[in-house]
């Protein structure tokens, strides 16, 4: 087993140009964590010299350590190897933002639309913990999808601090040394990256929200966002497109007043859908008439990513192809029938997530008690999982009733991708992907049998 330190190496996270992270194992206690090393790549070296590149991975770690906020990762240790490379210790989050909405490396790849209230929800998260960040002088400057982490309880954690600048800092980076992310940028900061001030992080962050709400980048001279998604209106469009105005004076002035006309847009939301469902119209049995029974494969298998595509019958962002139509029935014991597919669900799952040996111990636990009458409990399939997964709602889609507990938000299946990763959906952004054993989901089981 290979270490770094102490720690037991379980896999590589990320690399950049300054420095890597692995996935580690803290020994004894056999905790998970994340831990961030100092290896520059040999072009950065050249341009800023080895004792520059040291300074500023020390002063992440330490712009870090004093910070103490709900959506801010954690640093827990610091030290180095006995060759001298620096490195500090975080919590590990499997998840992150980047993951949520499939986004790819090309710019003109469309992403998963993620629903108006979770793309709330995100968002307002994300401007809370800069809030703190401007606050304390920081402009963090890379903010993008894959640099907002999630937790099993999808709550978000502002990560990766190593372009970050504080108040009066001056950087003083070569020309040709680009500082952020593109596409996610502001303008601005390509041409000055030290004078950029909060306003740049605010643009980040209306680019993200921008692309949550539309599959799409915004572009030099972006369209109204209401024209991709139907829960937008003019509010929405002025929202955004000042959110991601080109200069710093046309947008908002800091996170605390982006954060408030959020709030003030999510509460015009909330009443507009109150709206829609006071007169939202009662299906007839005609329409809600059982449609032919679907059959799923029931066995496990093992998928690698390539095969997986169509093997599991997904689009280029892993969604099902084809969405069934369910016809679920209470059964008023924890359980609840689909005369679709013929299976029996648990309605609810795991109170909390857990790994994925856990779920089959999970499993085991359910037919050792009967529940539901039952004593044929297994892990689903992904095709059978996906018999579950619905659009992204809009409109009238909100006024339904859920018919399963939306506290397992991600579900193991019994397929493996590897020796070490299995399969999960995400039951509400309606996507297949996959994770090492020790990632945490929730478990909902499947049945075959009648009681």
């Amino acid at each position: 087993m290979k270490t770094i330190g102490k720690y037991e190496i379980r896999g590589l996270l990320g690399r950049g140009g300054m420095a890597r992270i692995y996935k580690v194992r803290i020994p004894v206690i056999g905790k998970i964590a994340a831990l961030k090393t100092l290896s520059p790549h040999p072009h950065l070296r050249n341009l800023l010299g080895d004792a520059r590149i040291r300074e500023s991975f020390v002063s992440e770690a330490e712009t870090l350590a004093r910070l103490r906020h709900p959506h801010i990762v954690e640093i827990w240790n610091f030290g180095k190897t006995g060759d001298g490379r620096l490195h500090y210790l975080m919590d590990y989050y499997f998840n992150n933002l980047g993951v949520m909405m499939g986004e790819s490396y090309r710019p003109d790849s469309p992403s998963r639309i993620i629903s108006l209230d979770k793309a709330i929800d995100y968002t307002r998260q994300i401007l809370d913990g800069l809030a703190c960040l401007h606050y304390h002088g920081i402009v963090h400057r890379d903010i993008k999808p894959y640099n907002i982490l999630l937790t099993v309880y999808d709550s978000v954690k502002i990560c990766d601090f190593g372009l970050s600048k504080l108040r009066g800092e001056t950087f003083k980076a070569p020309d040709n040394l680009k500082v952020g992310s593109p596409w996610y940028a502001a303008p601005e900061q390509e041409t000055d990256p030290d004078g950029v001030d909060v306003s740049a992080d605010l643009y980040s962050v209306g680019v993200m929200f921008y692309r949550m709400l539309t599959g799409a980048l915004p572009a030099d001279h972006p369209e109204r966002p209401s024209r991709f998604n139907p829960d937008l209106d003019w509010q929405w469009d002025g929202f955004l497109l000042k959110s991601i105005a080109p200069t710093p004076r046309q947008r908002f002035s800091a996170a605390g007043a982006m954060m408030g006309e959020l709030d003030r847009l999510a509460r015009e939301w909330n009443r507009r859908k109150e709206t829609v469902c006071r007169v939202y119209p009662v299906k007839s049995e005609a329409e809600t008439r059982p449609p032919e029974r679907v059959h799923h494969r029931h066995f496990p298998i093992k998928a690698r990513p390539k095969a997986a595509v169509e093997v599991f019958g997904v689009d280029e962002l892993w969604r099902p192809e084809v969405w069934v139509e369910n016809d679920f029935h209470d059964n008023g014991d924890g359980s609840v029938t689909d005369n679709a597919t013929g299976l029996t669900w648990q309605q609810s799952g795991t109170p909390y997530p857990v790994t994925w040996r856990d779920a089959h111990d999970y499993v085991d636990d359910l037919n050792g008690r009967r529940f539901a009458g039952r004593r044929d409990w297994r892990l689903p399939t992904i095709d059978e999982l996906m018999s579950l997964l619905t659009e992204t709602p809009h409109g009238e889609d909100y006024c339904l009733e859920p018919v399963f507990d939306r506290r397992q938000k991600q579900l193991w299946s019994c397929d493996r991708q590897s020796f070490i990763a299995a399969w999960f959906v995400s039951a509400d952004m309606g996507f297949v992907w996959w994770q090492d054993f020790s990632a945490f989901c929730c478990v909902r089981a499947v049945s075959d049998a009648r009681p």
